[in-house]
Protein backbone atom coordinates (compact mmCIF):
# COMPACT_ATOMS: atom_id res chain seq x y z
CA UNK A 1 0.00 0.00 0.00
CA UNK A 2 1.14 3.26 -0.44
CA UNK A 3 2.20 5.60 2.45
CA UNK A 4 -0.82 7.75 2.32
CA UNK A 5 -3.08 4.52 2.30
CA UNK A 6 -1.22 2.72 5.26
CA UNK A 7 -1.99 6.41 7.53
CA UNK A 8 -5.27 5.46 6.67
CA UNK A 9 -5.32 1.79 7.69
CA UNK A 10 -4.23 2.68 11.03
CA UNK A 11 -6.22 5.48 11.38
CA UNK A 12 -8.94 2.42 10.67
CA UNK A 13 -7.94 0.34 13.44
CA UNK A 14 -7.96 3.37 15.88
CA UNK A 15 -11.16 3.89 15.14
CA UNK A 16 -11.43 8.07 16.35
CA UNK A 17 -14.40 9.50 17.26
CA UNK A 18 -13.82 12.17 15.06
CA UNK A 19 -12.21 13.14 12.29
CA UNK A 20 -12.49 16.62 10.26
CA UNK A 21 -11.16 16.36 6.40
CA UNK A 22 -10.27 18.78 3.70
CA UNK A 23 -8.24 18.18 0.26
CA UNK A 24 -4.52 19.12 -0.59
CA UNK A 25 -2.19 17.08 -2.47
CA UNK A 26 -0.07 15.02 -1.78
CA UNK A 27 -2.36 14.45 1.43
CA UNK A 28 -5.76 14.39 -0.03
CA UNK A 29 -5.41 9.99 -0.61
CA UNK A 30 -5.18 9.97 3.47
CA UNK A 31 -8.69 11.26 3.81
CA UNK A 32 -9.74 10.03 0.86
CA UNK A 33 -9.09 6.33 1.85
CA UNK A 34 -10.64 7.16 5.60
CA UNK A 35 -13.59 8.66 4.33
CA UNK A 36 -14.05 5.13 2.35
CA UNK A 37 -13.76 3.02 5.70
CA UNK A 38 -16.61 5.17 6.68
CA UNK A 39 -19.12 5.04 4.13
CA UNK A 40 -18.70 1.44 4.23
CA UNK A 41 -19.46 1.07 7.72
CA UNK A 42 -16.20 -0.25 8.67
CA UNK A 43 -15.40 2.50 11.80
CA UNK A 44 -17.86 4.14 13.71
CA UNK A 45 -16.12 7.84 13.12
CA UNK A 46 -17.98 10.71 12.99
CA UNK A 47 -16.43 12.43 9.64
CA UNK A 48 -16.87 16.07 9.16
CA UNK A 49 -16.20 17.95 5.64
CA UNK A 50 -15.15 21.21 6.09
CA UNK A 51 -14.67 24.25 3.77
CA UNK A 52 -10.62 24.77 4.29
CA UNK A 53 -8.51 23.63 6.43
CA UNK A 54 -8.65 26.24 9.08
CA UNK A 55 -12.16 24.84 9.82
CA UNK A 56 -10.52 20.85 9.76
CA UNK A 57 -8.18 22.19 12.76
CA UNK A 58 -11.21 24.19 14.63
CA UNK A 59 -13.50 21.32 14.41
CA UNK A 60 -11.12 18.51 15.99
CA UNK A 61 -9.99 21.70 18.50
CA UNK A 62 -13.32 21.83 19.08
CA UNK A 63 -14.09 17.46 19.07
CA UNK A 64 -11.03 16.98 21.15
CA UNK A 65 -12.21 19.98 23.61
CA UNK A 66 -15.45 17.65 23.97
CA UNK A 67 -14.14 14.59 25.34
CA UNK A 68 -13.40 13.10 21.51
CA UNK A 69 -10.66 11.16 20.21
CA UNK A 70 -10.28 13.23 17.43
CA UNK A 71 -7.68 13.20 13.98
CA UNK A 72 -7.19 14.97 10.65
CA UNK A 73 -4.73 15.35 7.90
CA UNK A 74 -2.74 18.28 6.18
CA UNK A 75 -0.29 19.62 3.89
CA UNK A 76 1.84 22.55 2.44
CA UNK A 77 -0.46 25.35 2.08
CA UNK A 78 -3.09 23.98 4.41
CA UNK A 79 -0.85 23.45 6.98
CA UNK A 80 0.36 26.98 6.84
CA UNK A 81 -3.49 27.79 7.09
CA UNK A 82 -4.20 26.26 10.16
CA UNK A 83 -1.35 28.22 11.64
CA UNK A 84 -3.92 29.98 14.07
CA UNK A 85 -5.29 26.91 15.50
CA UNK A 86 -2.16 25.16 15.81
CA UNK A 87 -1.08 26.79 18.67
CA UNK A 88 -4.80 26.46 20.12
CA UNK A 89 -4.73 23.08 19.67
CA UNK A 90 -0.78 23.12 21.63
CA UNK A 91 -1.64 25.53 24.28
CA UNK A 92 -4.65 23.84 24.98
CA UNK A 93 -3.16 20.48 25.47
CA UNK A 94 -5.43 18.53 23.30
CA UNK A 95 -4.67 15.22 22.13
CA UNK A 96 -4.61 15.60 18.46
CA UNK A 97 -3.07 13.35 15.79
CA UNK A 98 -2.18 14.92 12.23
CA UNK A 99 -0.71 13.36 9.13
CA UNK A 100 1.16 15.33 7.00
CA UNK A 101 2.28 14.38 4.11
CA UNK A 102 5.53 17.14 3.31
CA UNK A 103 4.96 19.19 0.07
CA UNK A 104 6.86 22.78 -0.29
CA UNK A 105 5.42 26.31 0.93
CA UNK A 106 4.19 28.84 -1.86
CA UNK A 107 5.55 30.63 -4.07
CA UNK A 108 6.19 29.38 -6.49
CA UNK A 109 3.23 27.12 -6.63
CA UNK A 110 5.02 23.84 -5.78
CA UNK A 111 3.01 20.79 -5.24
CA UNK A 112 6.28 18.14 -4.60
CA UNK A 113 8.10 17.39 -1.70
CA UNK A 114 10.12 19.39 0.71
CA UNK A 115 9.69 19.76 4.49
CA UNK A 116 9.39 23.75 4.54
CA UNK A 117 5.80 22.56 5.58
CA UNK A 118 6.20 21.13 8.87
CA UNK A 119 9.84 22.75 10.03
CA UNK A 120 7.83 26.26 9.48
CA UNK A 121 5.76 25.23 12.25
CA UNK A 122 8.39 23.13 14.96
CA UNK A 123 7.83 25.76 17.71
CA UNK A 124 3.80 25.44 17.77
CA UNK A 125 4.19 23.04 20.65
CA UNK A 126 3.48 20.29 18.68
CA UNK A 127 5.36 16.92 19.00
CA UNK A 128 6.72 15.93 15.52
CA UNK A 129 7.80 12.26 14.63
CA UNK A 130 9.37 11.91 11.02
CA UNK A 131 8.76 8.48 8.98
CA UNK A 132 10.88 7.21 6.46
CA UNK A 133 8.56 4.67 4.93
CA UNK A 134 4.92 3.29 4.57
CA UNK A 135 5.44 1.26 7.51
CA UNK A 136 6.94 4.02 9.79
CA UNK A 137 3.75 5.99 8.75
CA UNK A 138 1.71 3.02 9.96
CA UNK A 139 3.04 2.06 13.43
CA UNK A 140 4.12 5.57 14.27
CA UNK A 141 0.42 6.16 14.45
CA UNK A 142 -0.32 3.94 17.13
CA UNK A 143 2.32 5.47 18.64
CA UNK A 144 1.60 9.13 18.36
CA UNK A 145 -2.23 8.31 19.72
CA UNK A 146 -0.89 6.97 23.00
CA UNK A 147 1.86 9.81 23.25
CA UNK A 148 -0.31 12.49 22.59
CA UNK A 149 -3.06 11.43 25.21
CA UNK A 150 -0.51 10.21 27.82
CA UNK A 151 0.89 13.92 28.05
CA UNK A 152 -1.73 15.87 26.18
CA UNK A 153 -0.10 17.40 23.43
CA UNK A 154 -1.16 17.21 19.77
CA UNK A 155 1.23 15.02 17.65
CA UNK A 156 2.42 15.74 13.71
CA UNK A 157 3.16 12.16 12.03
CA UNK A 158 5.88 13.16 8.57
CA UNK A 159 6.23 11.33 5.33
CA UNK A 160 7.74 12.61 2.38
CA UNK A 161 5.08 13.72 -0.09
CA UNK A 162 4.34 11.62 -3.32
CA UNK A 163 7.69 10.19 -2.53
CA UNK A 164 6.06 8.07 1.10
CA UNK A 165 2.09 8.83 0.33
CA UNK A 166 1.94 7.70 -3.46
CA UNK A 167 4.65 5.14 -3.63
CA UNK A 168 3.56 1.36 -3.21
CA UNK A 169 5.21 -0.31 -1.14
CA UNK A 170 4.87 -3.66 1.46
CA UNK A 171 3.41 -2.75 4.48
CA UNK A 172 2.97 -5.66 7.44
CA UNK A 173 -0.26 -4.84 9.13
CA UNK A 174 -1.08 -5.83 13.12
CA UNK A 175 -4.42 -6.93 13.67
CA UNK A 176 -3.48 -6.53 17.19
CA UNK A 177 -2.71 -2.84 16.82
CA UNK A 178 -6.54 -2.41 17.20
CA UNK A 179 -6.46 -2.82 20.91
CA UNK A 180 -2.74 -1.30 21.53
CA UNK A 181 -3.97 2.62 21.06
CA UNK A 182 -6.94 1.77 23.88
CA UNK A 183 -10.12 3.32 24.81
CA UNK A 184 -9.65 7.67 25.49
CA UNK A 185 -10.99 7.95 28.58
CA UNK A 186 -9.48 12.12 29.17
CA UNK A 187 -9.94 13.81 33.31
CA UNK A 188 -11.29 16.49 31.88
CA UNK A 189 -13.77 17.38 29.12
CA UNK A 190 -16.51 20.05 28.59
CA UNK A 191 -19.08 17.21 27.89
CA UNK A 192 -18.50 15.81 31.52
CA UNK A 193 -21.20 18.15 33.47
CA UNK A 194 -19.54 16.52 36.73
CA UNK A 195 -16.55 18.04 36.23
CA UNK A 196 -17.16 21.18 35.29
CA UNK A 197 -13.82 23.64 33.65
CA UNK A 198 -13.13 25.85 31.64
CA UNK A 199 -11.75 25.63 28.15
CA UNK A 200 -10.29 28.74 26.48
CA UNK A 201 -9.69 31.68 28.70
CA UNK A 202 -8.29 34.37 28.03
CA UNK A 203 -4.91 34.81 29.93
CA UNK A 204 -3.16 38.22 30.52
CA UNK A 205 -0.36 39.08 32.57
CA UNK A 206 -0.98 36.84 35.65
CA UNK A 207 -1.41 33.46 33.94
CA UNK A 208 0.04 33.58 30.38
CA UNK A 209 3.13 32.10 31.08
CA UNK A 210 3.20 29.91 33.34
CA UNK A 211 0.65 27.96 30.82
CA UNK A 212 3.61 28.24 28.23
CA UNK A 213 5.44 27.07 31.54
CA UNK A 214 3.97 23.94 31.89
CA UNK A 215 3.54 23.15 28.20
CA UNK A 216 6.81 23.78 28.14
CA UNK A 217 7.60 20.87 30.48
CA UNK A 218 5.01 18.43 28.94
CA UNK A 219 6.88 18.05 26.11
CA UNK A 220 10.26 17.94 27.38
CA UNK A 221 8.40 14.55 29.35
CA UNK A 222 7.16 13.54 25.90
CA UNK A 223 10.33 11.97 25.39
CA UNK A 224 10.98 9.94 27.99
CA UNK A 225 7.10 8.60 27.49
CA UNK A 226 7.95 8.23 23.73
CA UNK A 227 10.56 5.44 24.84
CA UNK A 228 8.06 3.80 27.45
CA UNK A 229 5.27 3.54 24.95
CA UNK A 230 7.63 2.39 21.79
CA UNK A 231 8.65 -0.32 23.98
CA UNK A 232 5.42 -1.77 24.12
CA UNK A 233 4.32 -1.43 20.97
CA UNK A 234 7.70 -3.08 20.18
CA UNK A 235 6.82 -6.37 22.09
CA UNK A 236 4.01 -6.64 18.78
CA UNK A 237 6.03 -5.12 15.88
CA UNK A 238 9.68 -6.50 17.09
CA UNK A 239 10.83 -2.82 15.75
CA UNK A 240 12.65 -0.48 17.40
CA UNK A 241 11.47 3.01 18.38
CA UNK A 242 14.32 4.55 19.43
CA UNK A 243 14.49 8.71 19.78
CA UNK A 244 16.73 8.44 16.20
CA UNK A 245 18.09 5.74 13.95
CA UNK A 246 21.98 4.56 14.10
CA UNK A 247 22.85 2.95 10.66
CA UNK A 248 26.29 1.62 10.76
CA UNK A 249 27.18 4.53 13.47
CA UNK A 250 29.50 2.93 15.65
CA UNK A 251 32.88 3.27 13.65
CA UNK A 252 32.33 5.63 11.48
CA UNK A 253 34.50 8.28 10.47
CA UNK A 254 31.99 10.54 8.27
CA UNK A 255 28.19 10.92 8.80
CA UNK A 256 25.25 12.03 7.26
CA UNK A 257 22.21 13.11 8.96
CA UNK A 258 19.09 13.64 7.88
CA UNK A 259 15.05 12.25 8.07
CA UNK A 260 12.32 10.73 5.98
CA UNK A 261 12.54 9.10 2.35
CA UNK A 262 15.84 10.51 1.96
CA UNK A 263 17.07 7.90 5.03
CA UNK A 264 16.35 4.98 2.66
CA UNK A 265 18.49 6.39 -0.43
CA UNK A 266 21.49 6.99 2.68
CA UNK A 267 21.60 3.56 3.99
CA UNK A 268 22.15 2.34 -0.02
CA UNK A 269 25.14 4.30 -0.58
CA UNK A 270 26.34 3.55 3.25
CA UNK A 271 26.26 -0.04 2.17
CA UNK A 272 28.01 0.81 -0.99
CA UNK A 273 30.77 2.82 0.73
CA UNK A 274 31.40 0.35 3.06
CA UNK A 275 31.95 -2.27 0.45
CA UNK A 276 35.04 -0.20 -0.64
CA UNK A 277 36.52 -0.30 2.84
CA UNK A 278 34.80 2.92 3.68
CA UNK A 279 33.83 4.33 7.26
CA UNK A 280 30.42 5.58 7.01
CA UNK A 281 27.05 6.16 8.53
CA UNK A 282 23.89 7.51 9.00
CA UNK A 283 21.55 8.80 11.73
CA UNK A 284 18.23 9.05 10.79
CA UNK A 285 16.06 11.69 12.73
CA UNK A 286 12.63 10.49 14.07
CA UNK A 287 11.50 12.36 17.42
CA UNK A 288 11.96 16.02 15.85
CA UNK A 289 10.37 17.77 18.32
CA UNK A 290 11.24 17.11 21.28
CA UNK A 291 14.51 17.39 20.36
CA UNK A 292 16.76 14.84 21.79
CA UNK A 293 20.23 17.05 22.09
CA UNK A 294 22.10 15.04 24.72
CA UNK A 295 21.59 11.12 23.07
CA UNK A 296 22.58 12.73 19.68
CA UNK A 297 25.37 14.91 20.35
CA UNK A 298 27.06 11.30 22.30
CA UNK A 299 26.11 9.71 19.02
CA UNK A 300 27.77 11.58 16.75
CA UNK A 301 30.85 13.43 18.91
CA UNK A 302 34.53 13.16 17.44
CA UNK A 303 32.88 12.38 13.78
CA UNK A 304 32.71 14.39 10.06
CA UNK A 305 28.88 15.43 9.76
CA UNK A 306 27.11 16.24 7.01
CA UNK A 307 23.63 17.62 7.87
CA UNK A 308 20.77 17.40 4.71
CA UNK A 309 17.75 19.67 5.44
CA UNK A 310 14.99 19.81 3.10
CA UNK A 311 14.05 22.90 4.33
CA UNK A 312 15.79 26.46 4.17
CA UNK A 313 15.64 28.80 7.24
CA UNK A 314 16.10 31.84 5.16
CA UNK A 315 19.01 34.26 6.77
CA UNK A 316 19.60 31.89 9.28
CA UNK A 317 21.03 28.14 9.95
CA UNK A 318 18.67 25.24 8.38
CA UNK A 319 16.39 24.08 10.59
CA UNK A 320 17.79 20.11 11.19
CA UNK A 321 21.41 21.78 11.25
CA UNK A 322 21.00 24.35 13.82
CA UNK A 323 19.99 22.12 16.24
CA UNK A 324 22.77 19.73 15.59
CA UNK A 325 25.15 22.21 15.56
CA UNK A 326 23.28 23.51 18.90
CA UNK A 327 23.53 19.65 20.07
CA UNK A 328 27.39 19.29 19.31
CA UNK A 329 28.14 22.82 21.02
CA UNK A 330 31.40 22.40 22.79
CA UNK A 331 32.02 19.19 21.41
CA UNK A 332 35.65 18.37 20.89
CA UNK A 333 36.94 17.20 17.10
CA UNK A 334 33.57 17.45 15.40
CA UNK A 335 33.21 19.20 12.09
CA UNK A 336 29.90 19.90 10.99
CA UNK A 337 28.62 21.27 7.93
CA UNK A 338 25.33 22.12 6.29
CA UNK A 339 23.64 20.89 3.08
CA UNK A 340 20.59 21.85 1.83
CA UNK A 341 19.07 19.48 -0.64
CA UNK A 342 15.56 18.48 -2.18
CA UNK A 343 13.62 21.81 -2.01
CA UNK A 344 9.98 21.57 -4.60
CA UNK A 345 10.37 18.04 -4.98
CA UNK A 346 13.91 17.87 -6.79
CA UNK A 347 15.37 14.39 -6.58
CA UNK A 348 18.19 13.79 -4.69
CA UNK A 349 20.38 10.64 -6.01
CA UNK A 350 22.66 8.50 -4.54
CA UNK A 351 25.74 9.79 -6.38
CA UNK A 352 24.63 13.10 -4.52
CA UNK A 353 24.80 11.42 -1.16
CA UNK A 354 28.16 9.96 -2.30
CA UNK A 355 29.28 13.31 -2.68
CA UNK A 356 28.64 14.31 0.58
CA UNK A 357 30.19 11.83 2.22
CA UNK A 358 33.50 12.48 -0.19
CA UNK A 359 33.17 16.25 0.23
CA UNK A 360 33.48 15.52 4.30
CA UNK A 361 37.06 14.95 3.72
CA UNK A 362 38.19 17.81 2.52
CA UNK A 363 36.49 20.03 5.54
CA UNK A 364 36.09 22.89 4.00
CA UNK A 365 33.54 24.73 5.87
CA UNK A 366 30.71 26.51 4.27
CA UNK A 367 27.78 28.97 5.91
CA UNK A 368 25.32 26.04 3.83
CA UNK A 369 26.07 23.90 0.60
CA UNK A 370 23.43 23.52 -1.73
CA UNK A 371 23.24 19.63 -3.25
CA UNK A 372 21.45 19.95 -7.16
CA UNK A 373 21.01 23.67 -7.84
CA UNK A 374 21.58 25.65 -10.29
CA UNK A 375 23.90 28.35 -9.82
Amino acid sequence: MTGAEAAAEAMKQIDPDVVAVYPITPQTPIVETFAQFVADGEVKTELIRVESEHSAMSAVVGASTAGARAMTASSSAGLALMWEILGIASGHRLPIVMHIANRALSGPINIHCDHSDSMGCRDHGWIQIYSENAQEVYENTFLAVRLAEKVLLPVMIMQDGFITSHAVQKVKLYPELNKFAGEYKPEYYLLNIKKPFTAGPLELTDYYFESKYQQAQAILKAKEEYLKIGKELEKITGNKYDLFEEYKLKDAERVIVTSNSTAGATKDVVDLLRKNGEKVGLLKIKLFRPFPYEEIAKALEGRKIAVLDRSESFGAYPPLYGEIRSALFNKNKTFIQSYVFGLGGREIFNKDIEAVFNDLKSEKQEFVKYIGVRT
